[in-house]
């Protein structure tokens, strides 16, 4: 039987597996897709808030030759940390239960099943976007990712959200050669906006390269025109491509499914601050899925601490 069982192989998965590793503890680490997955599938151009120092895990030096690590940095960093500690990573092993037995933890995955003391969900929260629930939202045109601007050269491209993900898109693309229409639900650019992004989004705005509908939604889409709903009433513009950037959520039904309390509304799972443990004894959250539908609250930089937390309990525990 194993002593730990880690699902999500993510940065702050293999920062609770380094603790572990440390601690002497028996223990695996279970990944869905590739390792990290989630930054795998960032934009490719994605540049960083943080500083390198404050995406460091396991006390191992992220040495870049940017201020700002950005989507390949990262990819390196935390895969050369997985491989140098050999840990234990079973990558694209989907896990798709987890039941109590006898004070621990039969853990069914796609591949195998598993019995363990203890379990840890570190999933994240980059694998479902948040629907816009309007008519036309599931055709081809529109994306709730975003790889590479230069798909969209030349085409008329409207872009829904105001914060970094949307803004990214909208100068990116537009610097590409595409006509870009940014639809913002709030009366301004989101004051999240990366310090160095936001003055560069608003001066284009102003200008008129980039066209912005401000207290507006976006409410039809179809195959080549969109309705936008503005407070001087609703328009039809020409459209060849919808980013949705709408922002994504942890798989709440998942969640429920296992067994974890959530709060009504902002979904977000019961646990012990001090200790990160559920409302199911040995079953500890770790990143972002702490913080439910508020995924903002929670990042690499002031998550990673969980690790920490979470393996002290164990071993004091044990």
């Amino acid at each position: 039987m194993l002593d730990l069982l880690i699902i999500g192989g993510g940065p702050i998965g293999i920062a609770c597996g380094l603790k572990a590793q440390k601690a002497g503890l028996n223990f695996i680490i279970v990944e869905k897709g590739c390792l990290v997955n989630s930054l795998y599938n960032y934009p490719s151009t994605m540049t960083f808030f943080s500083t390198s120092e404050k995406l460091e895990i396991g006390g191992v030096p992220f040495v870049t030759t940017h201020n700002k690590p950005n989507r390949a940095d990262a990819l390196e960093y935390y895969r050369r940390v997985a491989l140098s500690n050999n840990l234990p990573i079973h990558l694209f092993e989907e896990v798709t239960a987890i039941t109590p037995e006898n004070g621990a933890y039969t853990v069914i995955t796609k591949k195998d099943t598993y019995k363990a003391k203890r379990v840890i969900i570190s999933t994240g929260f980059y694998d479902i976007a948040v629907n816009l629930d309007i008519p036309g939202e599931n055709l081809p045109k529109v994306m709730h990712y975003y790889k590479d601007p230069h798909f969209y050269a030349m085409q008329k491209l409207v872009v829904v959200g105001s914060s970094n993900s949307a803004i990214d898109v909208a100068l990116e693309t537009y610097r590409k050669g595409a006509e870009v229409t940014l639809v913002v639900r709030g009366n301004e650019v989101s004051s999240r906006v990366k310090y160095w992004v936001r003055p560069d989004i608003i001066n284009r705005i102003k200008e008129g390269s980039i066209k912005a509908y401000f207290n507006s939604n976006l409410k039809v889409i179809r195959d080549h025109e969109v309705d936008i709903e503005t407070p001087d009433g609703t328009i039809t513009i020409p459209n060849d491509f919808v980013m949705a950037m709408t922002g994504y959520k942890p798989n709440f039904d998942l969640l429920k499914k296992w067994g974890l309390n959530l709060s009504e509304g902002k979904f977000i799972p019961e646990y012990n601050p001090e200790t990160m443990e559920t409302n199911l004894p040995g079953v500890y959250l770790a990143g972002v899925v702490c913080g439910g539908m508020d995924t903002h609250l929670w990042f690499i930089e002031n998550s990673r601490i969980h690790a920490d937390m979470i393996i002290n309990d164990i071993v004091a525990k044990q």
